[in-house]
This record gives C-alpha cells, sequence and structure tokens, in this order.
C-alpha cells in the first residue's frame, strides 16, 4: 500500500508524509551570521552561550559541519536552492534567482507542501535585491522604505550611524583599530563597540526575535516554516553592554596561531596572505588590540544567544512545541587571526566550519556527531523529514537517518566551492584538498593538523590522497554571470535585469 501511495503521489506531483507520521511538523529555522565555532556546543567553554548550550542538549550537534559558501551570498544561496555554486553560478555576489528562476527554493516548495510560510532577518545576503520574495506568505522586515527599496536586511545604516536618535556605540567609529586608522568605505569591519543596555529592544536582531517569537506562541492551522536571520556577529560587532560584562577582557581565550603558518602556501597565495595579515592582523596586534576585537565578537555572540533564548521559550510556551523541528546554523565560519587573516572568503577551516545543531521530532537528544555534514544537506533533509515535494537536482545528502540515529553517521568527502570556477576544497574526517583555478594546491592532514599549519601538497607521498580527494570535485562547473543585472525597484518589489 506504501509503495502504491508513493507512486500516486509521484504521478501527481507532491509528496507525502510517512504513513506512521501524524502530522507534518512545524519547522523554526534560526540562521546565523559569521558566527564561528567558539561556542559552548562546540566546545568552546570560555563561551557565554546557555541557550545554544541549551538546544544542543534537546538535539544532535554536528562538529565536523561546512559551509556551502565560502561567504554569505554564494552560501545562503546554496542553503536555499540545495546547489553549489559550480551548479548555481553564484561564486560571488550573483542573485541565484535571477540567472535560475526555474530553481525552486526551499521556501517554494515548504509552501507548495501545504505550509505557511514566515522569514525575518538575515536569511539571505543583506544588501538590496537579494532577499528571494517567491513563496513567502510573509517576510517581515522593520520599515516601510525597505519595502521600497529593495528590501535591504542589514542591521545598521551607515547614514544613519552618527545622528542624534542613533542606538550604536558613540562616536562612531568606536574602535580603536578604526579611529587610529580611518578606513575607506563605512569602516564596518573589524568595528566594535558597547550599546547602552536599554537600547536592547530597539536593536534589529532583537525586533526579527521578538516577531518571530510572537509567531512561535500561536496556534497555527497549518504547519509552519518561521526562518529568522540574526546579524550581530557580523561586523559592526555592536552589543549591548551587558554581553561585554559577561567577559573578563584580559582573560579573553585567543585563537591559535603559528608565526610562520603562511610559508609553505603556494607563491601566489602566500603573497595575497602576507598583505592581508600585514594590513589586519598585524596592525591590531600593534594596536594591543586582538582581544578587543574579539571581546567585541564574543558580546555579540552572548547577544544573539539570548536571541535564541527568546526563540526557544516562546516555542515552549506555546502550543507547537512537541511538532517542530528546530535547526541551528550559521552561514560561515570567521577567522580571528588563524592563519594571519580576519573575515571569511578562505578555503581553510575556519571558514568552512560552522555550527549545526538539529532538536525536536524525529531528533536524538543530546548527542554528537563528528562525521562531514554540509549545509547544503539541509534542503534533502527538509524533503524527507516534512514530505516536501522532491527535486532531482538537490546535491546534498538526507540527514534524517542520522538525526534519528546518530550512530549510523559515516564520513564522506563534501565540497566547499570558492569564488571562482575550477577553485574548491575537498573535505572529509582526515583531510583538507584545497585547489585553485590555477591549479596551485593545498593538502592537510586535519585529523593531526587540525590547525591547517602543514601543507602537505608538495609531498609525493600523499599524491595519491590527492587524486582520491580530487576525484570528488565536480566535472562542470558553470560560469558565473560576471554582466553585473541592474536592481529594477518597482513599488515594494523588485526584479534584475
Amino acid at each position: 500500500m506504501k509503495k502504491t501511495l508513493t507512486l500516486l503521489a509521484a504521478l501527481l506531483g507532491f509528496a507525502i508524509l510517512p504513513l506512521h507520521a501524524k502530522k507534518a511538523p512545524n519547522v523554526l529555522f534560526i540562521a546565523m551570521d559569521d558566527l564561528n565555532d567558539r561556542i559552548g556546543p562546540m566546545g568552546f567553554e570560555s563561551a557565554h552561550t546557555p541557550n545554544m548550550d541549551r538546544l544542543a542538549d534537546q538535539g544532535v550537534t554536528f562538529l565536523n559541519a561546512h559551509t556551502g559558501g565560502i561567504y554569505c551570498a554564494p552560501s545562503r544561496s546554496a542553503i536555499f536552492t540545495g546547489r553549489y555554486a559550480p551548479t548555481t553560478g553564484c561564486y560571488r555576489n550573483q542573485p541565484y534567482f535571477h540567472q535560475n528562476p526555474e530553481i525552486r527554493p526551499l521556501q517554494v516548495a515548504f509552501q507548495e507542501a501545504g505550509y505557511r510560510t514566515y522569514g525575518a532577518g538575515k536569511l539571505f545576503h543583506h544588501p538590496a535585491g537579494y532577499v528571494d520574495l517567491r513563496g513567502w506568505d510573509e517576510f517581515f522586515v522593520r520599515s516601510q522604505e525597505q519595502r521600497e527599496t529593495g528590501w535591504p536586511l542589514n542591521s545598521w545604516d551607515k547614514e544613519t550611524l552618527n545622528t542624534p536618535e542613533s542606538i550604536a556605540p558613540n562616536p562612531y567609529p568606536n574602535s580603536i583599530y578604526n579611529k587610529e586608522k580611518i578606513r575607506s568605505g563605512s569602516g564596518w569591519f573589524l568595528e566594535w563597540g558597547k550599546v547602552k543596555n536599554e537600547n536592547e529592544e530597539k536593536m534589529v536582531d532583537t525586533i526579527w526575535t521578538n516577531w518571530a517569537a510572537d509567531l512561535l506562541k500561536q496556534k497555527h492551522d497549518k504547519p509552519f516554516f518561521v526562518g529568522v536571520g540574526l546579524y550581530a556577529t557580523h561586523f559592526p560587532n555592536y552589543a549591548p553592554e551587558k554581553y561585554f560584562d559577561l567577559y573578563d577582557r584580559d582573560s579573553i581565550v585567543l585563537p591559535q596561531v603559528k608565526d610562520d603558518d603562511l610559508e609553505d602556501l603556494p607563491e601566489r597565495i602566500r603573497k595575497i596572505k602576507t598583505n592581508r595579515k600585514a594590513q589586519h592582523h598585524d596592525y591590531l596586534v600593534e594596536l594591543d588590540a586582538w582581544k578587543d576585537a574579539v571581546h567585541g565578537y564574543m558580546a555579540c555572540i552572548s547577544y544573539v544567544d539570548a536571541m535564541v533564548g527568546r526563540l526557544l521559550d516562546a516555542l515552549e510556551e506555546g502550543p507547537n512545541k512537541d511538532n517542530t523541528i528546530i535547526v541551528f546554523w550559521s552561514d560561515h565560519g570567521y577567522h580571528q587571526g588563524e592563519k594571519g587573516d580576519w573575515g571569511k572568503h578562505t578555503l581553510w577551516q575556519r571558514t568552512s566550519g560552522v555550527p549545526f545543531i538539529w532538536a525536536g521530532p524525529g531528533v536524538a537528544d543530546g548527542e554528537i556527531v563528528d562525521a562531514t555534514a554540509s549545509l547544503v544537506d539541509m534542503y534533502p533533509t527538509f524533503v524527507e523529514m516534512c514530505g516536501l515535494k522532491k527535486d532531482k537536482g538537490l546535491e546534498g545528502e538526507s540527514l534524517a537517518t542520522v538525526l534519528e540515529t546518530p550512530s549510523t553517521a559515516e564520513d564522506r568527502n563534501v565540497l566547499l566551492p570558492g569564488m571562482e570556477p575550477n577553485e574548491y576544497a575537498i573535505i572529509n574526517q582526515d583531510w583538507r584538498y584545497i585547489h585553485y583555478k590555477d591549479g596551485l594546491e593545498e593538502l592537510y592532514h586535519v585529523r593531526k593538523d587540525f590547525h591547517e599549519w602543514n601543507n602537505l601538497a608538495e609531498d609525493s607521498r600523499f599524491d595519491s590522497i590527492k587524486a582520491e580527494l580530487k576525484a570528488s570535485a565536480p566535472e562542470n562547473f558553470v560560469k558565473p554571470n560576471n554582466s553585473k543585472p541592474k536592481l529594477v525597484i518597482e513599488g515594494e518589489t523588485f526584479r534584475w535585469e
């Protein structure tokens, strides 16, 4: 009978839940921005993350999960399409729905499966024109002006940071890095500072969180997908002062670095990274501000942790607690001096490694998985757990069985595309192989060398390992659309042409 119903569903073009399922589960989809693994569930005991810890105790934490893109736009495009950049062409800032309008994004798949779909905050890339407006019953932004200017999702507006009504730290810029050496542009990079505690409710992450929390407390006549994206761990690292007070600046635990770490890189890469190190990390150290920068970041982690707590509390207080899947993720990690870098945009562990936690029906309690996984796995997992229509083009793997029985997890090679065609990393529990577009290579035995301090690519003893990993790379890389499409705003909507 099950086979007959499945065949009928396929012929009619819709998916069905397993026969034993009582009803479709709700989904709470919590996105972080630039959040690396320096949190409690990932073993970083110095972090004050009680709510992330609480979520991990209720579910499954993946210690070896990796992003699908090395910064915001390609990562989030991979998540919402279930496809990597070599398929979508989103290697940098290309809006995937302009280049590939035929791809059915995640929110549309939920809506077609009978879900109410709600979004708020930074779920997509934050500049104007990057929200995929298809498939949402409601996508919340904080002002009518945003609706009429392409739906930008950033938390801080450059034009208003120095106004009398601004809640940002005063003066702006606030960090010693930017005060001492004003950079061209916004001055957001390596910018941190304290917001007055009484202004916490005015902060955009708080506004987005409260909006989503209200939804979670309500009774719904249909299953819901609620996505909420928090911005604060992205620069500028502004957080209420009480979250700074959770940490003693002088006791801040700094990342581990190796002074000559860049010496064994391919020459072109070494020159680029050495220049970047001198420009940012070395200057930060010269100012004796490394701990201050990490302090600002940790304060923001604790602030967004408090927002996660509001979401969990709202879910527990309402009627949806027992039938809601929670998934918590970050779009990519973040360097804080490791390999001399600050930021993302690399094919190394500090960019690729992300927090990834699931909880709810069909998910084991308090378990840890060390086998590799990818954020691209979310889409096929939702297909299986929520009865979404199957999509033949999905490139991840469903984690549903692993979530239910973590002991079944098996290691595998996962892809991390770079910023150009034919640029990528292949990652598993033991190895990371990096291939640049001009054929340059790096190889790290990450089980023995987690920090990736020893590049083995030139050692002929590992040629077979490189060849095996390279065989997992895509055969074809579509060309990116670099035609710089024009954003056309039409009332409360927009299009790219």
